[in-house]
């Protein structure tokens, strides 16, 4: 059995499960559909770490559990995820945790959105106005407050105006995965390990 305790779906039961259904979509679309991961959506990061660390200690062997959380800040390009969570959250690396355990979303989930435009301008319709997003291709490297910034500023003209609760995971669930993995190097990791340790266990 694999396990993704994944930071998302806030304080409500209704937005924890849009957002296991967000990044089951995702998972599945991106050919996991035979050998799907049990998503957990844990709401705030602190609670992610906490929940994926009590996971290791009353688990079964043969079960493989995975922290999926946003990073915040840009990562280096051969700064190791958990180098990165013990300096920026002082989050030690659990006993007998592999580096492939602890996967994040560089700098914020919702970057990956920007990874598929046509998709956004599908969803949000034609008074979306694409040049409002940060313009670069290295999504990884977008600030995460110029993300959710040049979305709110891409559907400012629409009716439906971008929020964050209501719009990303059902935005989640249309993206492209490939697309996604194609922009960040993160997200390549993060799916190559799923379709490995799901093929697997």
């Amino acid at each position: 059995m694999v396990t993704v305790f994944v930071e998302g779906g806030g304080d409500t039961r209704d937005l924890r499960s849009r957002c296991r259904k967000g990044f089951s979509k995702f998972f599945r679309r991106a050919g996991l559909e035979n050998r799907m991961p049990r998503v957990i959506a844990c709401g705030g990061r602190n609670n992610a770490y906490d929940k994926f660390c009590h996971s290791l200690d009353t688990t079964v062997d043969g079960h493989v559990a995975i922290l999926l959380v946003d990073s915040e800040e840009r990562v280096g390009r051969r700064v190791k995820p958990w180098s990165h969570l013990t300096e920026r959250d002082g989050w030690k690396k659990p006993p007998g945790a592999t580096d492939n355990q602890a996967q994040l979303m560089v700098q914020c989930m919702e970057a990956w959105f920007l990874a598929d435009r046509e998709c956004l301008e599908e969803f949000f319709g034609g008074n979306f106005t694409q040049t409002a997003l940060p313009g670069s291709k290295d999504i990884e490297g977008i600030a995460k407050a110029d993300v959710m910034a040049g979305l709110e500023k891409a559907t400012r003209r629409g009716g439906k105006r971008y929020h964050k609760g209501h719009h990303s995971f059902d935005l989640l669930a249309k993206i492209d995965p490939q697309q996604v993995a194609d922009a960040s190097p993160h997200v390549q990791r993060l799916l190559d390990f799923l379709n490995w340790v799901c093929r697997t266990k």
